[in-house]
């Protein structure tokens, strides 16, 4: 039976989510597998990739065939170098510490560039988060200049009709008084 490494899709329309799985090549895409083995999450940014190492080598050595985007993932984890290095330690090219030792090394470094790219992203929002709430704070003040000043006028207003309203009676009064001294 041909065994495939392959992604079987889950997750909503326009929101896919995979399981890295170990299949029969005729089965289904999404049917019947053999052995879950990871997942996979590309909305997330970095992609969240979490494979079962030590199973996904024994399929490798067993004769299980990754397809191409199955590939891609396994080397992004290491998952292919392992398998490499375990077959110099069947040969007997390494010991199988100083395949361990290869190994290691190589997930640190990779986990250093993998930080490097999510201290990037962090930043890279912080500043976006920053610039946001600049472009707010310069909004607010000009909103509150417009309402100050459109606030000045209507006193001003007020002021005048308070003033009329003032003289108003005086100039009432004082045709009253002209009315008098006439007669």
């Amino acid at each position: 039976m041909p065994v495939k490494i392959r992604l079987q899709r889950h997750g909503k329309k326009g929101k896919p989510f995979y399981w890295v799985v170990a299949a029969d090549a005729r089965a289904k895409r999404d049917g019947k597998f053999l052995e879950k083995l990871g997942i996979y999450n590309p909305n997330t940014n970095p992609a969240t990739i979490d494979i079962n190492v030590d199973n996904a080598v024994t399929w490798l050595q067993n004769g299980a065939q990754p397809t191409e985007t199955a590939k891609r993932l396994l080397s992004y984890k290491g998952i292919l170098m392992k398998h490499h290095l375990l077959g110099g330690v069947r040969k007997g090219a390494l010991t199988e510490e100083q395949a361990e030792e290869k190994f290691n090394a190589w997930l640190e470094e990779k986990g250093k560039i993998v930080g490097s790219k999510q201290d990037g992203l962090d930043k890279a929002k912080a500043e976006a988060r920053a610039k946001a709430l600049e472009a707010e704070k310069v909004v607010n003040e000009k909103r509150a200049a417009e309402a100050a000043a459109a606030a000045l006028p209507e006193e001003v207003v007020a002021d005048a009709e308070a003033a009329t309203e003032e003289a108003a009676p005086v100039a009432e009064e004082a045709p009253a008084a002209d009315t008098e001294t006439k007669e």
